[in-house]
């Protein structure tokens, strides 16, 4: 792809692991300067989510495909924090051109198996401050610096396409399923107040993502993930960060990205329109064989057709 970003700057909020790791390192990779946030810290330790990965680990990740940028610990949810960095970036930039609003965090707290109910409210009340007040509070402060510039765009990240969350998601819970309807109306509701500017937002949804967490979770790695294949054919149709990664340093890269305003784009269209494949060659198409076969695709025999 080469240096195409050159002289762009970008902020990925929620770039310590999963697919904000790996989309601020294929930002960076693509020649943006790259401000990766996140809570999980060398120097502050783990979020509550208990995981091991920090967002210093991503700023070596960065510089390790020759790419310039800077870890900066925020909570998402502190208004001041997000005003801090936003000085910032103003201050060694002067301009911000990219931002992907990628926070969450709030599985931890799903209970999939209840009604709202019976659901913990507690549990479920975090998960919408988690997952929709993190990014309404990053809009608030950072789109003032991007509309100053000539051309910028928003990525907002979520799970499920438009038409997959316009109904009520089953098995995942009523939080889960309220926090990503609400990512997707975050998106409409931008591009209507941002339609006479020159700031494009644009949802994308990953699919089955193989993140350092699901990794674990079927005891492989992303060197022989295919193993987890045996047990769990579907596993077949999973994609890693890296994917989803290419496919927004392409988004970012076109001068006509505004075409897709307003639209929840998946990783498999990207990948269809920007030329690119996962990092095994494949063109994983998840929602793609979700509409398919709906939930039941385990049982599908088909799944090859959709890598």
């Amino acid at each position: 792809m080469g240096k195409i970003l050159k002289r762009r700057v970008a902020l990925v909020a929620g770039a310590t692991r999963g697919a904000g790791r790996a989309i601020a390192v294929e930002l960076a990779r693509a020649g943006a300067f790259v401000y990766a946030t996140g809570r999980s810290s060398k120097t502050s330790g783990p979020s509550e989510m208990g995981r091991p990965e920090t967002i210093e680990e991503t700023e070596t990740l960065v510089r390790q495909v020759g790419g310039d940028g800077m870890a900066v610990r925020v909570d998402h949810l502190e208004p001041d924090q997000v005003e801090g960095l936003i000085r910032l970036i103003e201050a060694r930039h002067g301009h911000l051109d990219i931002l992907v609003n990628d926070m969450f965090g709030g599985d931890r707290y799903a209970e999939a198996d209840k009604p709202l109910w019976e659901h913990d409210l507690a549990g479920g009340l975090r998960m919408l401050r988690m997952g929709v007040d993190t990014h309404l509070i990053t809009l608030a402060k950072v789109l003032p610096l991007m509309l100053r510039g000539d051309r910028g765009l928003v990525v907002e990240m979520t799970d499920g396409t438009a038409a997959y969350n316009a109904n009520f998601r089953q098995q995942v819970g009523f939080y889960y399923d309220l926090v990503k309807a609400n990512v997707g109306r975050i998106v409409q509701g931008l591009t209507a107040e941002l339609s006479q500017s020159t700031v494009t937002a644009i949802g994308v949804t990953p699919g089955w993502l193989r993140s350092e967490m699901m990794l674990e979770n079927f005891g492989v790695t992303e060197s022989n993930w295919h193993d987890a294949c045996r047990k769990t054919p579907g596993f077949a149709i999973s994609e890693s960060p890296t994917y989803v990664g290419r496919g927004i340093a392409g988004l970012a890269a076109d001068p006509e990205n505004y075409r897709f305003a307003g639209l929840i784009l998946t990783s498999r269209q990207l990948a269809d329109f920007y030329g690119h494949t996962d990092v095994d060659g494949s063109r994983p198409d998840c929602w793609g064989l979700l509409d398919a076969h709906g939930m039941d695709f385990e049982k599908a025999d088909d799944i090859h057709r959709f890598r």
